[in-house]
């Protein structure tokens, strides 16, 4: 998170999600941090810096914020680790209150990102009763509409 809050202090440009995240003290937290380009720059950089990152700190402030939290939900943008990693969280606590899932992944193939809401309700994830939703499609075309219609 902070280092997101980082990012977004720096990008300096109003159309950069990490700005108003930053900009607003919203968390963004990215569980695979340290993987891909990101994270190799991050590694480079701490090569020759005194520079270190707690991968474990965001995931004590999630938990917290969802025990914490008297209902909890979600707007799922594709699948992997993201997903993962925010109903993997809610299970400990009954499930997701509110789900909104977001992707072009095929069910059939297995996969987690594949996987539908009524899937993650079997294992807990997901509350039995929660309004919850899975959007068949591509995310640059859906997300925006989503949010053009809450405006």
């Amino acid at each position: 998170r902070e280092l997101c809050w980082e990012m977004g202090r720096r990008i300096c440009g109003e159309d950069s999600i990490l700005y108003w995240a930053a900009e607003n003290e919203i968390p963004v937290y990215v569980p695979g941090l340290t993987d891909g380009a990101v994270g190799y720059q991050l590694w480079l950089f701490s090569q020759d810096h005194k520079f270190r990152i707690n991968v474990l700190k965001d995931e004590q402030e999630l938990n917290d914020l969802i025990f914490e939290s008297e209902k909890t939900g979600a707007l799922i943008v594709g699948g992997g680790i993201s997903k993962h990693h925010v109903i993997w969280w809610n299970q400990f606590k009954g499930g997701l209150d509110y789900a909104v899932y977001i992707t072009t992944a095929v069910e059939w193939d297995g996969s987690l990102s594949g996987a539908r809401l009524r899937e993650a309700v079997s294992w807990g994830k997901v509350k039995e009763t929660a309004s919850r939703v899975t959007i068949e499609g591509d995310a640059t075309v859906i997300l925006p509409l989503m949010v053009a219609s809450l405006l």
